[in-house]
This record gives C-alpha cells, sequence and structure tokens, in this order.
C-alpha cells in the first residue's frame, strides 16, 4: 500500500472525495492551489481552495480562475451524496463573491458539484440553465472559449451557447427529404431546443436514417454551434455509406 493510500484511510469521506478532486482538475490542465498561497498567474486556470466568500456565504471548497478572473466554483461532498440536493448551496457560493476579486461575470457562471466520483455541471450562461452529469471537469481553455462566445453574444454575435443555438436554428428545408426523415429531423431539433438532450427515433428499414441523422448532424454543426459530434454506426458499411455519399460534409439539407 501506498503512504498515500495509507493516509487516505484516515480522512473523512469528504477529504478523500477532495483527494480524487484534485487529482482529476490537475489531470484536465488545472493548479490546484490553498487561497493562503494562490499564484493567479501559475497557469491558465486555477483552482483555489477553502476560498473566503463575502458575509454570510461561508467558503467555498474551490474557487476557480481563468486568466485571472474568477469563472466559478466547485462544491466537494462524499461518495454517495445525492448532488443535486447542494445545488442551491453552490448557487449561493456562485452570487457570493466580494466585490474586490476580479470576475468575468457576475454571478460566476460555472458551477461544479463534485464527490470524485460523480460530477454535475451548470453554466449560468444557459437560456436555461440546468445541471447535467460530467465525466470530469472542463479544460481551463474549454471555459475560456465558452466566455469569448458569450462575450460575442452580448455584441450581437453569435448564439453564445450551444444550447441558445439549438432555439434559433432556421426550419429545416425539406427539399430532398421524404416526410419520415422531415419529421424526425424537425422532431429532434424540438426536443433539443426544449432542452431535452435526449430522443429516440424509430424509422422502417429503408427510410433513410442514415440520411436523415447526417443530415442533422449537418444542421447541428452549421447553425446548433455544435463543435463535434460523435455519429456512431452499428456496421462499418455503414461508415463507407456516409463517406461515399458525403453526408456530413456536403449535405444539401439546410
Amino acid at each position: 500500500m501506498s503512504d498515500e493510500a495509507g493516509a487516505a484511510e484516515y480522512l473523512t469521506p469528504e477529504m478523500q472525495a477532495r483527494l480524487e478532486i484534485d487529482r482529476q482538475l490537475r489531470a484536465t490542465g488545472w493548479v490546484v492551489q490553498d487561497h493562503k498561497g494562490m499564484n493567479l498567474v501559475a497557469g491558465l486556470g486555477v483552482a483555489v481552495r477553502e476560498f473566503p466568500l463575502k458575509k454570510g456565504h461561508g467558503r467555498v471548497d474551490y474557487l476557480l480562475y481563468i486568466a485571472g478572473d474568477a469563472v466559478g466554483v466547485l462544491e466537494a461532498k462524499k461518495v454517495g451524496q445525492t448532488l443535486t440536493g447542494v445545488e442551491t448551496q453552490s448557487g449561493r457560493y456562485a452570487e457570493g463573491l466580494p466585490e474586490s476579486v476580479p470576475a468575468a461575470h457576475r454571478p460566476l457562471p460555472f458551477v461544479y458539484e463534485s464527490t470524485g466520483v460523480e460530477t454535475r455541471f451548470t453554466s449560468l450562461l444557459d437560456p436555461t440553465p440546468r445541471s447535467r452529469e460530467v465525466h470530469t471537469f472542463h479544460r481551463p481553455a474549454h471555459l475560456e472559449e465558452l466566455l469569448r462566445q458569450h462575450a460575442l453574444f452580448k455584441r450581437g454575435e453569435g448564439p453564445g451557447t450551444f444550447r441558445r443555438g439549438l432555439g434559433t436554428m432556421p426550419p429545416v428545408d425539406r427539399t430532398g427529404l421524404r416526410d419520415a426523415q422531415f419529421e424526425a429531423i424537425g422532431a429532434i431539433e424540438d426536443s433539443l431546443a426544449r432542452n431535452k438532450p435526449r430522443a429516440l427515433v424509430q424509422m422502417a428499414t429503408g427510410a433513410g436514417k442514415t440520411y436523415a441523422a447526417a443530415s442533422l448532424t449537418y444542421r447541428l454543426l452549421k447553425f446548433g454551434g455544435a463543435n463535434r459530434i460523435l455519429f456512431l454506426v452499428d456496421r462499418g458499411n455503414r461508415v463507407f455509406e456516409v463517406n461515399r455519399a458525403g453526408m456530413v460534409s456536403a449535405c444539401p439539407t439546410v
């Protein structure tokens, strides 16, 4: 047993969770520091432990900085605790930043809750903010890009966030689409626009599922503000079918 693992046996469950949270933060590019020794030029993203907030708001487990500006909070809880039950607490932390602390946005736009096993994230830049489970913490460069997109939106350039972009996509042009394809694409986009990220489409064999999926992918990339889309297929010949038709890169359905 390593010294670190042995020492962890004597820590409280929440302190053990923080060890894992520290590890994940470092793995995603954050510099983790204590408040007394904070150095905001140590990296693009700095996570400061136990940061004191203004009166009545206590201390936040981690205050997140990007390029010297506070951008978010991270609330740590022991493994097994229901994170949705502490969203009000972490939201209060996001509003409790002292006026003397430079911030990219007030209230702080990025809110995390984590046990080190489960992590939830809320972006207050979304038109209708709501938490969602994420695999791990975002890299500092990604949060910096979200802030850049929001600044463009404030100047009238672009949707600002992916979720806002989903609500402003142009109507589907049904030229070249079968009725089932047109209805499927429209229904999925409507579901996404209503902040319902999970959808299932059932279409008969030969109805054009691959083309409909590729058309939707094209529209999300061109109009919805998506950067990357994972396109999974159940058989290798589907990959050749998509590539041969050039569906994703030159789909005429806009």
